[in-house]
C-alpha cells in the first residue's frame, strides 16, 4: 500500500499513518505539476490507459488531498451509446466538446457525482471516467468527507474505490468543478505525475451500464486494492 497523511491523526488508532506517509511526502512538490493539454488531446482510450499511476489533486487553503488513479473508462463521443456526448451536445454536457484536459461533472442515481475529463480537440467529444484511486494525502479530510471512519488498511478503500466515493472524498460537485481546466493549478483541481511506474494494465469491459456494455474500455492497475469492479481481465 502506497498511501498515508503527512501528520498523525485521531482517526487512525490502527494504522501508523506517518509511516504510510513516508513514500509520498517527497512526492508532493511534484503533484504540483499538474499533466500539459497535450496530454489529453488524443483517443480517450489511450488517456484512460495513461492516466493509471497519476494523481488526482486538490487544493483546499494550504492542504492537498491526492490520490492515485488506479480505474477508468474511456467513453468515445457519439457514436459510442453509453456515452453522454451520444445525443449530441446539450448545455449538460457541453464540456465533452469542449477543449481537451477539461473537468465534466454529472449527478446520478440522484445520490452521488462522477469525475470525468475531456479529450481529444475542441468540438471533437470524447472522455474518461475516473472510477477508483488509491488515497495518498488527505486521508483525514477524505474519510470526513464521506463520514466513515478509518480504522485498518482495508477501510481506506471506502474512501475512493469507486466514482461516486471518490468524488465524494475530493467535495466534487458540478456547481463547483464542471468546467474546471484539470492542468492548472489555478481550479484547485488537476492531475499530476510523479513518476509512479505502472507495471501492469489489464482491460476489461466496462461496468455500471447497460449501453455498450461489453466494450472493452475499462482500465485497471492490476493487483490494485482499490478497483471498484472485478480485478482481472474479463
Amino acid at each position: 500500500m502506497n498511501g498515508g497523511v503527512a501528520q498523525k491523526i485521531s482517526l487512525f488508532p490502527v494504522l501508523d499513518v506517518m509511516q504510510l506517509d513516508s513514500k509520498n511526502r517527497g512526492s508532493l512538490t511534484r503533484f504540483r505539476n499538474p499533466l500539459p493539454r497535450e496530454f489529453f488531446n488524443r483517443d480517450p482510450r489511450r488517456v484512460g490507459r495513461d492516466l493509471l499511476g497519476k494523481v488526482l489533486v486538490r487544493r483546499t487553503g494550504r492542504k492537498l488531498l491526492a490520490a492515485r488513479i488506479v480505474e477508468t473508462e474511456a467513453y468515445l463521443g457519439e457514436d459510442d451509446p453509453a456515452a453522454h456526448a451520444a445525443a449530441g451536445r446539450t448545455p449538460r454536457n457541453a464540456v465533452l466538446f469542449g477543449p481537451p484536459g477539461y473537468a465534466y461533472v454529472y449527478f446520478i442515481y440522484g445520490n452521488h457525482y462522477c469525475l470525468n475529463v475531456s479529450c481529444l480537440p475542441d468540438g471533437v467529444p470524447g472522455g474518461v471516467l475516473f472510477r477508483a484511486a488509491e488515497p495518498l494525502l488527505g486521508i483525514e479530510e477524505m474519510a470526513r468527507a464521506r463520514g466513515v471512519e478509518i480504522a485498518n488498511p482495508r477501510d481506506l478503500q471506502k474512501l475512493t474505490s469507486g466514482p461516486g466515493r471518490m468524488a465524494e472524498a475530493f467535495g466534487i460537485t458540478r456547481e463547483r468543478d464542471n468546467g474546471k481546466d484539470l492542468t492548472s493549478t489555478r481550479s484547485h483541481l488537476w492531475l499530476a505525475d510523479d513518476g509512479y511506474p505502472t507495471a501492469r494494465v489489464l482491460t476489461t469491459r466496462r461496468i455500471g451500464i447497460t449501453k455498450a456494455a461489453d466494450s472493452p474500455l475499462r482500465y485497471v492497475i492490476a493487483g490494485s486494492e482499490f478497483v471498484s469492479g472485478p480485478k482481472g481481465k474479463t
